[in-house]
């Protein structure tokens, strides 16, 4: 994933409502987010212990 260029200081933290009525309803129907700020990985193609490599902090 590249890195988006967000401001610094820049933390997503959406509310539980936000996260279903946006992000989730979006996804369910195929649609993209503006922000490529939420990564996509299969877990079951990947060992737990590879999810810092693929997803670093």
């Amino acid at each position: 994933m590249a890195p988006v260029g967000l401001p610094p200081g820049f933390r997503f933290h959406p509310t539980d409502e936000e996260l279903v009525n946006y992000y989730l309803k979006r996804k369910v129907h195929g649609l993209s987010i503006d922000l490529d700020i939420i990564p996509e990985v299969d877990l079951y193609k990947c060992e737990p212990w590879e999810l810092e490599e693929i997803l670093p902090a």
